[in-house]
């Protein structure tokens, strides 16, 4: 019989392979600023661009596997606020450019997205469905219409005012909705919160490295970026 908190080896080793695919090109990104004649690999340059798009979408589908939806995201977001005042704090020394600073990254967007998620999780597939692809459309219009407004406060639903910059930038619109298919896919996937392979061996050493890198996504992650900023200074 399943014990009730087993995890599900392959949604923590995918998360693994993730954020280890963005620390990859989150460095070679840094490489190539230092080096302006290194031009990133397509598939580095598609990572960065939608690397954190599929870590959404994952972060959806395993809200619906957990419990304390609302704490976790509590810590997440939390998590986000130290990367935003290391940033500032890196500014303030002379490390980093004004517009490096982290004002709603990736761990903003989920700690949100998993404070909503009870409220979420309440709606039906279908309306989840159709909220979620109407928030990713409105986003996709805000970014390709370049739409601004005055207000400076407005920034994390993606409206941003003239000047906006963010070292990390994760807004509402469009993100919340792959959040939203997320939570689908989850119930889809997972209905019996199982895993879906049950004959592949998950203690290789291979997918055991992964599995604890995805159980242990959020210290990687903010641990990663000031490493990755010392060795940028150093070189």
């Amino acid at each position: 019989m399943k014990e009730k908190n087993q995890r599900i080896w392959e949604i923590d080793a995918l998360r693994g392979f993730l954020i280890l695919c963005v620390i990859l090109a989150h460095a070679l990104f840094y490489l190539s600023q230092i080096r302006q004649a290194f031009a990133l690999p397509p598939t580095v340059a598609f990572v960065i661009r939608y690397g954190g798009t599929l870590f959404v979408v994952l972060s959806g589908l395993s809200a619906t596997l957990g419990s304390r939806s609302f704490r976790r995201g509590l810590t997440v977001f939390a998590g986000g606020m130290v990367l935003t005042l290391g940033s500032l704090a890196a500014v303030a020394l002379g490390w980093l450019e004004a517009s490096m600073v982290i004002r709603f990254g990736v761990l903003h967007l989920l700690g949100f997205a998993m404070m909503v998620y009870p409220l979420l999780k309440k709606l039906p597939s279908a309306v989840l469905l159709t909220l979620g692809l109407a928030v990713i459309a409105v986003g996709c219009w805000l970014d390709l219409g370049n739409v601004l407004v005055r207000s400076h406060i407005l920034f994390p639903l993606g409206l941003r005012y003239p000047g906006f910059s963010s070292g990390d930038y994760f807004p509402l619109a469009p993100h919340l909705g792959w959040f939203c298919l997320g939570i689908v896919l989850g119930r889809r996937l997972y209905a019996d919160k199982t895993t879906r392979l049950p004959g592949v061996d998950a203690e290789q050493p291979v997918l055991r490295f992964f599995r604890l890198c995805g159980q242990n996504s959020l210290l990687i992650f903010i641990l990663h970026l000031p490493v990755l900023g010392a060795l940028l200074l150093l070189l």
